[in-house]
């Protein structure tokens, strides 16, 4: 992410978690126990809001956003620890995690499938995937324009896409979906999904990493 971007990201976004981004997380958030693992933390938004979970181990690329961050995590609810590293190539164990969130991330890692199946590793079986994305629209006309609009998006918002079909991803990863709900005229949606037992589905490959629970 762009130190422009990553400075700023606060500011910009302030609006929105006013006008009910903030609403829409807790709700979510409320569906996370045990450790947790969230991967593109940012600046800590989600910090706060988590209550019902042991610790949250907080994944972020950006320095810049990580650094942001740790002062919420310092008065968050429960203990967090931010970490730097990739959703694409996770580093801990497999099986390591009770739940695993992401709110307004997929959109903006290169490979979205790839990164799904490493949650999908380092999450228990069983274990709760939480998502709060903006998706590509049904509507032929309006999914048309996020099409044509995403390559200067992208520009300006440091590789944010407006048109991924993420539902469509989640389930090529091999996720249960077992809940969604649409916002703002369904562009925005937050998923409650299952990680299938060990056998199901379309998992990678095993591997240790460097974090056990």
């Amino acid at each position: 992410m762009g130190t422009f971007f990553a400075r700023h990201y606060d500011a910009l976004m302030g609006w929105l978690e006013k006008r009910g981004f903030t609403r829409i997380r807790a709700n979510l958030l409320r569906e996370a126990s045990g450790t947790v693992l969230e991967i593109g933390s940012g600046t800590g938004l989600n910090f706060p809001l988590y209550h019902g979970c042991d610790k949250v181990v907080a994944l972020e690329p950006s320095e810049v956003m990580r650094r942001t961050s740790m002062k919420r995590a310092l008065i968050a609810p429960v203990p967090v620890e931010p970490v730097g590293g990739d959703a694409q190539n996770l580093p801990f164990a497999d099986a390591s995690f009770d739940t695993v969130v992401g709110t307004l991330v997929l959109c903006t890692i290169p490979d979205p499938l790839r990164a799904l199946r490493e949650i999908r590793r380092v999450c228990k079986p069983g274990g709760t995937v939480l998502f709060f994305e903006h998706v590509r629209l049904e509507h032929a006309a309006l999914g048309r324009l996020q099409d044509w609009l995403t390559p200067a998006w992208k520009r300006l918002c440091d590789g944010c896409c407006l048109n991924r079909s993420t539902l469509d991803t989640l389930q090529q990863a091999g996720l249960e979906i077992k809940r969604t709900e649409r916002y703002y005229g369904d562009i925005f949606v937050t998923v409650v999904a299952r990680n299938p037992e060990a056998g199901s589905g379309d998992a990678s490959a095993s591997r240790t990493g460097a974090f056990e629970s």
